[in-house]
């Protein structure tokens, strides 16, 4: 067996003499960002910097992703590592002289570092592949945005082509965690995401006759505090819950009372469980007013990414792994879970790993204050690339030696 301290420190210099191309690629895919599940140029990079290896390459028919195997020299498990690669409709207001050529869309949650790092990554086990006790398997995921490309990616088998993995992982860039850092934290890490749209049909007319009419415009306020009130009171602030309302659409005139008014909302949930009973309490609420009212309420929901839930002991292994290669004040646990979401959620549910963090401070910022994923402002620390490479690596090889029963 490797000794790990030789192992990864092993991984921590190959993927130093790596960074140079993990940033050319990454500033490549900055400056082309696409969007959603078919994503050309970027995977044309991504086959272009691997075009010179022995790899067994999959695509799928539903997306432009792609499944990587490295074999090593051994037989033994397979892990699967995984990257996305989509960007977000949105403009760059970074001033870098690789930003996005493509006005409206910007590579603003990191996900271009994410595809170098892990074609990096993939070009170091292919060239280390006698240290490799089983396969390892990279998933270059595009859709993670709101286009479930994770779910595509799986409803066209491609995880369950051989050899099929047992376990995986997954980084995300984090400009609030110092450079270079890994935090994690096991069970859920990442929040399930739905939204609704809520239709208040109420009966129109002259804003001077209320009492002739069902005026839609209170009865939507009166919902909205009182979702807000029904989060404070009916759940467990330990297993928490977000109700927001992020859009109201009413009426054409001050003198006119509106047929209709509309809500647009987001639920985030760390659980199931609350995600269900708020599914069904939301309805029961929302029809509750109306009714006192006079008022019919129509409740659409469009159900989104589940839960990012982290196996505990996946979370130990990787932890360690971390720990080993970067020191102990390399790694960080999570304080709390992140109430944003992630279609990793789907491939936790297939195989138990974990999606971990990898701090990207630039320089100059204050991890409390540094422009975070999402942002027009938004850049990584390059250098902090590294340390994900060797992450990759020295995990998938850990994995792979020690037989890690999960």
């Amino acid at each position: 067996m490797t000794n790990p301290t030789q192992s990864t420190n092993f991984w921590r210099l190959e993927a130093a003499a790596i960074l140079p191309m993990a940033i050319q690629i990454r500033r490549e895919i900055h400056r082309h960002p696409e969007l959603g599940l078919h994503l050309p140029e970027t995977t044309r990079c991504v086959r272009a910097a691997l075009a010179d290896l022995d790899l067994d390459i999959q695509q799928g028919p539903s997306t432009s992703g792609l499944i990587v195997t490295v074999k090593g020299s051994r037989q033994g498990a397979t892990i699967l590592l995984r990257g996305d690669m989509d960007a977000l409709p949105m403009p760059e207001e970074t001033g870098l002289e690789f930003a996005s050529t493509i006005a409206g869309r910007m590579h603003s949650c990191g996900h271009d570092a994410h595809t170098a790092m892990l074609v990096a990554a993939t070009r170091l086990l292919h060239k280390n592949r006698d240290r490799l006790a089983g396969n390892v398997k990279l998933m270059f995921q595009p859709g993670e945005e709101g286009h479930k490309g994770a779910l595509h990616m799986i409803n066209d088998g491609l995880l369950d082509l051989a050899p099929v993995p047992q376990a995986a992982f997954a980084l995300h860039v984090a400009p609030g965690f110092p450079s270079g850092m890994i935090a994690g934290r096991a069970g859920a890490a990442l929040a399930s995401a739905d939204h609704f749209e809520m239709l208040i049909i109420g009966r129109g007319g002259h804003a001077s006759r209320p009492f002739q009419c069902v005026d839609p415009v209170p009865i939507a306020f009166e919902i909205g505090l009182a979702l807000q009130t029904y989060v404070t009171r009916r759940v467990d602030p330990f297993d928490p819950v977000v109700i927001t309302i992020g859009k109201v659409e009413a009426g054409t005139a001050n003198n006119i009372i509106p047929d209709t008014a509309l809500l647009v909302g987001t639920l985030r949930t760390m659980s199931e469980k609350n995600r269900s009973m708020i599914h069904d309490d939301t309805r029961k609420l929302a029809q509750g007013i109306g009714a006192a009212h006079g008022a019919k309420i129509d409740l659409t929901w469009h159900p989104g990414y589940p839960v990012t839930v982290n196996d505990a002991r996946f979370y130990e292994f990787a932890r360690d792994v971390a720990k080993d290669t970067f020191g102990p004040l390399g790694f960080a646990q999570s304080a709390h879970p992140v109430m944003g979401a992630e279609d990793f959620s789907y491939v936790l549910q297939r195989v138990p790993g974990a999606m971990f963090w990898l701090g990207v401070t630039p320089p100059g910022h204050d991890p409390h204050h540094a422009p975070s994923c999402h942002s027009t402002h938004m850049t990584v620390d390059e250098d902090a690339m590294a340390n994900g490479i060797a992450m990759h690596c020295a995990l998938a090889e850990r994995y792979l030696e020690t037989g890690m029963p999960i």
